[in-house]
């Protein structure tokens, strides 16, 4: 058992990892073309828990091997109504939307490119999300993880209007 920076604890030899993206840049020096690799990795346990990292290096494990570890640090529990999200909500990251919404069980995951991997991992079995405005892989994960973060607990929200109620579980005043 791992704890991450997050306070969330998690055994390292349940988590599945899963490489969404990688990409080669090339700098323009004067000696010529320098190459770096970048990865985009999403881990897992399938049961509610997932992150999302990104890593770069001169050589593509390496570039692998920095986005794990970026992950590992970064994971996060998602509120889970079933096997669906609690409620619905918008994810953003600079010029990427994600629509998340929840879905009747037996509906599968409708979603496209990266947010599939994303919601495999987190154990999230019926979901439909559209990916609006940038379509840039990295960006649309970074939405969807910024959206999935921004989820209630449905418990916690119950608790919640309860006790700033006094108590009034059935709505009437005395």
């Amino acid at each position: 058992m791992a704890e991450n920076n997050k306070g969330i604890l998690v055994d390292e030899t349940q988590l599945e990892e899963r490489v969404v993206f990688t990409n080669r840049v090339a700098k323009v020096t004067k000696g010529g073309r320098r190459f770096k690799m970048c990865a985009l990795v999403v881990v897992g346990n399938r049961n509610g828990i997932v992150g999302v990292g990104y890593g770069k290096g001169s050589e593509m494990p390496i570039a692998i091997r920095k986005a794990i570890q970026d992950a590992k640090k970064n994971l996060f529990r998602i509120p889970m109504n079933g096997s669906t999200i609690s409620h619905e909500i918008v994810g953003e990251f600079k010029a990427s939307k994600v629509l998340m919404k929840p879905a009747a069980p037996g509906t599968g995951i409708i979603a496209g490119g990266p947010l599939r991997h994303l919601f495999e991992l987190a154990g999230i079995k019926d979901i439909l999300a559209k990916s609006l405005g940038s379509s840039n892989q990295i960006n649309v994960t970074r939405a969807a993880e910024k959206g999935l973060r921004q989820l209630f607990d449905p418990s916690e929200i119950k608790r919640i209007r309860t006790s700033t109620r006094g108590g009034d579980t059935d709505g009437e005043k005395e």
